[in-house]
């Protein structure tokens, strides 16, 4: 072998080592080995589903180059038996060469005398190399149309030319099986991350969707900046590799959850069923009180009358605070009147209307946790962090455990678990806060409070953002312009 070609020989294998694009691989695979044997087009087919699929065609004369970016070559597959050549090689695990198509009588070539007369090429010398790895499995077939010489005569293809082939296509067939064993894994985990977010998911009817809607709204986020950029003229700030990391985060980001109390991610309402039980059985203990009180002459009727209704009111004010989205200052008052508000048991002991313990929980401002209760709800982001130290993450999720465990810090410092602020929060972590907070506005799935309309959302997100200082102007409107929430074979929300 030449020098000029011992040397391509040699780049051969390690430019084809160091790929791990697989569409860019099986380009390059087809272009070193024409390159290698000076031919004059060339086939790549891989064995998927038991027939050999066309995955990249190159064609100089004719001007022919297809698959080379992923997308289907549009030629149906070829059957795995002994009436293709292609097959043949494949079967027997041996080269094929051929001198001179139009001349042969050994093989059945009609699948190439069917493209020169379609397309007008003429089909001379050949050769068809089979793709094995190193347990013998196959992979697929090169096959390799026209040597030529200097002068660009059409010429057979050499025995030394033959042999590099193949030893090419032994190295392209374990580096292809590599290539796809390394997308396996990385398929097998983020299918595992996918079950890990949906068995949080599944531990309650509520906020069962959340983690899907953001990675939705995410990926096409960062795909409208990623547009905007190229627009601009700019670099892309998400290259595929960083935009999984970032998608990744999402979908771990409430993994805690796993281990929060239901009692708390389910909660409804201030009180705990137990409480609003014992608080209804409280009021018809009232009830009957008074209907002994009025038998034995110690209140009279209307007295008795006054103490129902007075029951009734107070029921009726529990239940409207219960599940309320806010309590009012006018309905703070009530619920301090009634809190109160007392009357005699049967051993002759004064208790409360509502116990101490039941007037704080009403009394929560916004939602339906107490202070203990957040705080252990707010407890998810530090699990996260200490699930996902015990994953070894690759070096392009290295960021995952990080992003995913801070997507409740504000920029102002107001946030937890750390109180991170300005500088201190990545941008990628500024993203997550936004689709976060934006998916729990408008859910409809929450246990505390109705889902909010989309722009009464958004406006929520600006001020958070414009006036408060918690989330990232910029990134904000931005989000907002994007309309990454808006299914696009639907009408607009």
């Amino acid at each position: 072998m030449r020098e000029e070609k011992f040397r391509m020989f040699l780049e051969v294998g390690v430019s084809l080592s160091a790929e791990r694009n697989y569409n860019r691989l099986l380009e390059r695979i087809l272009l070193c080995v024409m390159e290698l044997s000076n031919c004059d087009a060339g086939t790549l087919y891989l064995l998927e589903n038991g027939a050999l699929h066309f995955k990249i065609m190159r064609n100089n004369t004719m001007n022919t180059y297809s698959g080379g970016d992923g997308s289907d070559c549009g030629l149906p597959p070829v059957a795995v038996t002994r009436e293709s050549v292609c097959a043949l090689a494949l079967l027997d695990n041996k080269t094929i060469r051929v001198e001179d198509a139009y001349h042969c009588t050994e093989y059945d070539l009609t699948g190439p005398m069917r493209y020169d007369a379609i397309t007008g090429y003429h089909t001379q010398s050949m050769i068809v190399v089979p793709m094995r790895n190193r347990e013998g499995g196959k992979i697929g077939v090169l096959q390799l149309i026209n040597a030529q010489d200097e002068e660009g005569n059409v010429i057979p293809f050499e025995d030394e030319i033959v042999l590099a082939v193949e030893s090419v296509a032994s190295q392209a067939a374990i580096t292809v099986q590599n290539v796809r064993y390394i997308q396996q894994i990385k398929n097998l985990f983020h299918s595992f991350v996918k079950v890990m977010s949906s068995a949080v998911d599944e531990r309650t009817p509520y906020n069962g969707s959340h983690t899907r809607h953001m990675a939705m709204y995410g990926d096409r986020f960062l795909d409208f900046l990623n547009q905007r950029a190229i627009a601009a003229g700019e670099d892309i700030p998400f290259t595929p590799s960083h935009k999984e990391e970032v998608l990744m985060s999402v979908w771990l980001h409430d993994i805690g959850k796993l281990v929060t109390p239901l009692e708390v991610m389910n909660k409804m309402h201030r009180l705990l069923p137990e409480q609003y039980s014992d608080f209804v059985h409280r009021l018809e203990v009232i009830r009957l009180r008074g209907e002994i009180q009025l038998l034995s002459g110690q209140i009279t009727a209307a007295e008795k009358d006054a103490l129902c209704r007075a029951a009734q009111d107070a029921r009726t004010l529990v239940d409207a605070v219960n599940g309320c989205g806010f309590v009012t200052d006018e309905r703070l008052a009530e619920l301090d009147a009634l809190s109160r508000r007392t009357y005699m048991d049967s051993n002759g002991c004064e208790q409360p209307w509502i116990t101490p313990e039941e007037y704080a929980m009403l009394s929560i401002r916004k939602g339906t946790l107490s202070d203990g209760e957040r705080t252990v709800m707010e407890e998810h982001v530090v699990v996260t962090g200490k699930l996902l130290s015990q994953i070894e993450f690759s070096e392009e999720l290295s960021h995952v455990r990080q992003w995913a465990s801070s997507h409740h810090e504000m920029l102002n410092g107001s946030g937890y678990p750390n109180h991170l602020s300005g500088d201190e929060i990545p941008m990628e972590v500024r993203i997550i806060s936004i689709l976060d907070i934006f998916d729990a506005l408008v859910a409809d799935d929450r246990p505390y409070k109705p889902g909010m309309p989309i722009e009464k959302g958004l406006h929520i997100l600006t001020i958070m953002a414009e006036k408060e200082g918690k989330l990232d102007p910029q990134l904000t409107k931005l989000f907002i312009e994007s309309r990454c929430w808006e299914n696009p074979e639907s009408p607009p929300a």
